[in-house]
């Protein structure tokens, strides 16, 4: 919980925020020097905001991540004893208003997952998410229903099911990669997220083949709109703070 707070204070809307709050609590003084503080605040709080809010500023930032994180072509990947498909693109059912599982913006892990089993790059599909809120079922549960469907057999899926973050991710898949004697799977996750999982496994004394998908980033004309705050674009740029912040608390943590 701690974690997601500050990284929440970290991303350009959290950063914004607290900036403006400092600015409108100091208005509340008398005194000149105060409100001059204040109206620096709330100025510096809204240039934040507008800088990561536009797309060009935003995918700068997340294709720079993005190009670290691996090959993006599935046929150069190795074959490998196992992938290991780390949560965070969907959410159990929850019945009766969702009877099934809900996929997210990163679900592409799961078909990027199924693409892998089928052309002959790992036998095995180490799952691994567990359950995000009480009654919603595991996330590694959530994203077997869908590679059943997308015809990878049960007998190929194994589930992970302890895990809520992408530490006990790796902890937890460390342990089964070990008791099962796989070396050197191929690590499935979101690009933007690519770098700091495979720092964290490496952390663990695991080595992995970055097999990344969900690229959001990629080469477009440039036009007005790039120049335009966004919602998207500052969803985005939080969400690669997010990434940052975690690679810099490795980096320390060494």
């Amino acid at each position: 919980m701690t974690g997601k707070l500050v990284a929440l204070l970290v991303a350009p809307l959290g950063t914004a925020l607290a900036l403006g709050l400092l600015g409108v609590l100091l208005l509340m003084f008398d005194r000149m020097g105060a409100k001059r503080w204040a109206l620096g605040l709330l100025v510096c709080a809204f240039g934040w905001l507008t800088l990561w809010s536009l797309p060009v500023v935003s995918d700068a930032l997340r294709g720079s991540m993005e190009a670290r994180a691996g090959d993006r072509v599935l046929s150069r990947l190795p074959q490998a004893s196992a992938a290991v498909v780390l949560g965070g693109g969907m959410s159990g059912p929850r019945p009766p208003q969702r009877p099934d599982p809900d996929l997210g913006r990163a679900a592409d892990r799961v078909w990027h997952a199924a693409r892998l089993y089928h052309a002959g790059k790992a036998p095995l599909l180490v799952l691994s998410g567990g359950m995000v809120r009480t009654g919603n079922g595991s996330e590694a549960e959530a994203m077997r229903s869908l590679l059943l469907v997308l015809g990878v057999p049960d007998a190929a899926i194994f589930l992970e099911e302890d895990s809520t973050n992408t530490q006990s991710n790796v902890a937890h898949t460390v342990a089964v990669l070990r008791s099962r004697g796989l070396q050197q799977p191929l690590l499935v996750t979101s690009a933007l997220h690519m770098p700091r999982a495979r720092a964290e496994f490496e952390r663990a004394g695991a080595s992995v083949t970055p097999a990344p998908t969900d690229f959001e980033v990629i080469d477009q004309p440039q036009d007005l709109l790039q120049w335009l705050p966004s919602s998207d674009a500052l969803e985005g740029s939080g969400r690669a703070f997010k990434e940052l912040l975690g690679q810099l608390i490795w980096r320390l943590a060494r």
